[in-house]
Parts: structure tokens; sequence; C-alpha cells
């Protein structure tokens, strides 16, 4: 009997174990927030805690936009089109980046906007500072009206300095239009 008894602890044991390391994450939990979808090249939606989903407007920077009726993807303006490509590849990058950090961030909320968005620096979880790359690819800029609010913000101009000096991204372009003044444009 006792020759029997000590498999059966044995595999018992085990069990256990790899059933316990299956569900680790429920009981550890994973850290960051985890992101629901990439909006555009600087919003993302989360889920909070509870659950429900929030908006989060990336700090400190401003992306190019992405089309959003069939009108602007069926535009043939050239600032348009100009505009659109830039903001699709900087949503994309997101996307990368978001996939990189196991579609979870972490939020440093800074303020609330006029359309109840979040604002924050966002960071995947191995530290990585989105803003910031994005910045230093050229898909992104500063946006320098809420820089006060913006607690890295000698990060994110010395990461801009660095793509305007070697001219990458939206700054190898001429005929880029800065998204403020393109959202302003457009609306007239």
């Amino acid at each position: 009997m006792e020759k029997l008894a000590k498999p059966v602890r044995f595999w018992l044991c085990a069990t256990i174990i790899f059933v316990g390391l299956i569900g680790c994450d429920r009981f550890i939990g994973t850290s960051g927030e985890p992101v629901e979808r990439v909006s555009d090249g600087d919003t993302i939606v989360v889920k909070d805690t509870n659950g429900k989903n929030f908006t989060v407007r990336f700090a400190c920077v401003d992306a190019p936009e992405i089309a959003h009726s069939n009108k602007e993807k069926q535009s043939k303006r050239t600032s348009d089109r100009n505009q659109f490509i830039w903001g699709v590849k900087a949503q994309e990058r997101v996307q990368q980046l978001v996939q990189q950090g196991g579609d979870r961030v972490t939020l440093n909320i800074t303020d609330s906007d006029r359309y109840g968005r979040k604002i924050a620096e966002v960071r995947l979880q191995n530290g990585t500072f989105v803003q910031q790359i994005l910045l230093k690819e050229g898909l992104a800029k500063v946006y320098r009206p809420y820089l006060n609010k913006c607690p890295s913000k000698d990060l994110v101009q010395q990461a801009e300095a660095e793509a305007k000096e070697q001219r990458v991204g939206i700054w190898s372009d001429t005929k880029f239009v800065n998204p403020w003044e393109y959202r302003s444009l457009s609306k007239k």
C-alpha cells in the first residue's frame, strides 16, 4: 500500500503545483492596465479594474491624425492624404509597442480633458516610455501648450530634438502639417 501512496502523493502535489502556476496571474496579478484597442497614434482604450473601458490620450505629444469617415478616407487633398499616411504609421507603431508589452500599459495619469479622456504618460511593463519612442521615431510632436503638465517634459523634448536633427519620420516630410494646425484647418 505504501508503494502506491508515494506515486499518488507525488502526482497529486505535481498537479496542485501545475494548476497553481497556470492560474497564478489571477492571484498575483499582472502589472499594468489591459489595452482594449489603439484608437490612433496618441489615444488608446484601456480596461479598468472593474472591467470598464476608458479612453487615454497620451500626455505631452500630438500624433498625426487618421481618417475617421469614408469621406476622409477617400479624400484626394494632399494635406489629408499626407496627414493620414503619417497618422496610420503612428497608430501602427503604438499597436506594435502595446503588443510587445503584452497588451498592458502602466499609466501615470496627469489630467483629464474636455472629452472625458484621461491624459497620461504611458509606459510598457518593461518601463519603455511610449511617447518618447514616438517622438524619437518622428511619429509625433511635442504638444507645447500642455507641456507644463508633463512630468517627463525634458525626456520628450530631447527625443523630439533628436528626431528633428536626424530628420526622421515627419521631420523628413517638408509637406507635413502639425496635427493641431491640420485640425484647425480641417474645421474651416
